[in-house]
């Protein structure tokens, strides 16, 4: 199979072709592309040598799939080149998610939607990813009514700036004697802001966890609220949820659904001081779940912790298993 990754020098884009070498995933030709200032430079992939180059070239190529982490804008011009010679895209920008044309998928969630039609598919936000992947079968079973969730994101979801900014913050440097990526120091700080402010107060971010939550469940009824913070953290980002269920649960087997529910890691013995947190989730594909208790002030409710990698679940992985998911149904060469 002939695949591209477009963007392919960045955070997510380096990790993506890490993932693909190794789940197997079978590239039998590789194009690396990213922007023109890329072009030319050397990257690695399954232990190979290879030259990136431009977007017009991969094009040519006509690759069969091509993985996407470039940017909204790269996106909305590139993506409709590559469907338009046959490629399958899968993009893990935000450009296409609220298209009604295009489908929005976490494959442990809602893979049945993908059909032979879809040739422009899109990655979820990486808090979206990881909030509902234990969700859903909770879902399923009680129905949510409302969800109020509070992320804990950390500096790689901002992108390798971001991580110069906190590394440069650490090693003593005062603000302004560095290119910053945020609008206040983020060392020993945590930022409320991610994304754009829109006029509602809330941010695009928080939209994003609202209206992906709809598309991917399929169901507009259910009240959500988010909050999201950049912490100091250089992976994995955490969240707080809570939710309120329309049929009653009992905690045992909210911990036995999430036990069977393949992506989803149970940590949560409190005598033995045994929880999620980002620095044991860092080169994990699995959300880790934990901190599992009644909200004892509403009927029906539930809070929990969870932790993911963001650069692998919330954005790598998660693209790399929609490919695969396209190569199950016979929707890309198998060989």
């Amino acid at each position: 199979m002939k695949v591209a990754v477009v963007g392919v020098t960045g955070l997510v884009g380096t990790r993506m072709m890490e993932v693909l070498a190794e789940r197997n995933f079978p590239v039998t030709e590789f194009l690396p592309v990213a922007s023109e200032r890329s072009v030319g430079r050397k990257v690695t992939f399954a232990g190979k040598e290879y030259t990136v180059i431009s977007a017009d070239d991969a094009i040519a190529a006509k690759p069969d799939l091509a993985i996407f982490s470039a940017g909204g804008g790269p996106s909305k011009e590139l993506a409709p080149r590559f469907a338009a010679v046959g490629c399958r895209v899968v993009d893990n920008s935000s450009c296409w998610r609220m298209d009604p044309t295009k489908k929005l998928v976490v494959p442990e969630v809602n893979a049945d939607v993908l059909t032979a039609d879809d040739y422009i598919i899109a990655n979820p936000n990486c808090s979206t990813i990881q909030m509902l992947l234990p969700l859903a079968p909770l879902h399923r079973k009680y129905h949510i009514k409302r969800i109020v969730v509070s992320t804990y994101q950390s500096v790689t979801g901002a992108g390798n700036r971001a991580v110069a900014q906190m590394e440069a913050e650490r090693g003593g440097a005062a603000w302004g004697e560095y290119a910053a990526k945020f609008p206040y120091p983020i060392d020993q700080n945590i930022i409320p802001h991610i994304d754009d402010f829109t006029e509602n107060g809330y941010t695009k971010e928080e939209m994003k966890m609202v209206n992906e939550t709809h598309k991917i469940l399929g169901d507009d009824t259910i009240g959500v609220s988010a909050t999201t913070a950049r912490v100091p953290v250089i992976g994995g980002h955490s969240e707080s949820v809570n939710l309120e269920f329309e049929k009653d649960f009992e905690l045992e087997d909210v911990r036995r659904i999430w036990e069977e529910t393949p992506g989803v890691t149970v940590q949560d013995n409190t005598a033995e001081k045994v929880y999620p947190m980002p620095r044991f989730a860092l080169g994990h594909d699995d959300v880790f779940v934990g901190r599992l208790r009644r909200d004892f002030s509403v009927k029906s409710g539930l809070n929990f912790w969870c932790v993911s990698d963001n650069i692998r679940k919330g954005a790598a992985t998660n693209a790399v298993q929609i490919a695969e998911v396209l190569l199950q149904k016979g929707f890309l060469p198998a060989e």
